[in-house]
């Protein structure tokens, strides 16, 4: 996708989807930070592993045939869920297939949002590198234009706002920026300063940093509509495929790499072409 598409056509079924309502990313308003307990998400995939193994075992026995035990969780884990919560991924189904902005993305959900108009869910896109450096953005921000000029750059959605994805692997202490999975937090060019602060003094990387150009949000009752029909699958997945931990996965693939890991027919989904618009 081109980082100029900052639109979504009419009558692509998204109803208006990610029109800008004039917010800022440092408008939004300060709120707790969502502290997701690592244990208990590994523990819930272990949960819904062994239920479809056994569901899977199930079936073999009805019909005669042999079962199996259950794999244990790998490193790499994902499988759908009910409900979005932060710190969740979206990902695109085929229906939106032929929607430039949105077409085979993985959108992380860096809050699950309310009912409140100025406080609907939104994220960013994580399997779209733009392969362009800050620096060639010719940013006006001193921090952007010096610390981090060599830093790369991601299409993370059609509203425009620049936001940062950082790897702590502790739970994070930045004003202004607030934790989404255990070990990754976000923020806005609000936080930029105290970012900066943190990597002159050797506390975190350069490279621990994701930085994205534009972001997505709904309204609550609109991205539930949107799942609703199919247009989101929701899902829960490892950090390291978030966070971009293994050097063998590139940001391009996640999108197969996340529905194999669902398995089933998300798995079928991922090795079909694109279905025309």
């Amino acid at each position: 996708a081109e980082n100029g598409d900052q639109s979504i056509p009419d009558g692509d079924g998204l109803r208006g989807n990610n029109s800008s309502d004039g917010r800022r990313a440092n408008d939004f308003p300060s709120q707790k930070s969502h502290r997701i307990n690592f244990d208990w998400r590994e523990f819930r995939a272990n949960l819904y592993t062994r239920e479809q193994a056994e569901n899977a075992d199930t079936e073999a026995h009805n019909e005669g045939g042999t079962t199996h035990m259950s794999k244990p969780l790998g490193l790499k884990w994902a499988h759908p869920i009910l409900v979005p919560e932060t710190g969740c991924v979206l990902v695109a189904t085929e229906k939106l297939d032929g929607v430039r902005t949105f077409e085979r993305t993985v959108v992380l959900l860096l809050r699950s949002g309310s009912r409140h108009p100025q406080e609907g869910p939104f994220g960013v896109v994580i399997n779209r590198p733009l392969h362009k450096k800050i620096k060639h953005m010719k940013p006006t921000n001193t921090e952007l234009a010096t610390t981090f000029a060599d830093c790369s750059l991601h299409f993370g959605g059609p509203l425009e706002a620049s936001m940062f994805l950082l790897k702590t692997g502790v739970e994070s202490k930045i004003p202004g920026v607030e934790d989404v999975i255990p070990g990754l937090c976000f923020g806005a060019r609000n936080s930029l300063d105290e970012a900066a602060g943190l990597v002159k003094k050797g506390l975190v990387k350069l490279h621990d940093f994701r930085f994205f150009v534009g972001y997505a949000g709904w309204q609550l009752d609109q991205l539930r509509e949107e799942i609703e029909s199919d247009f989101w699958y929701v899902a829960a997945c490892s950090s390291n495929l978030i966070c971009g931990g293994s050097s063998d996965s590139l940001p391009e693939s996640l999108w197969e790499e996340i529905l194999q890991l669902m398995g089933g027919h998300y798995s079928e989904l991922s090795r079909k072409p694109k279905q025309d618009p």
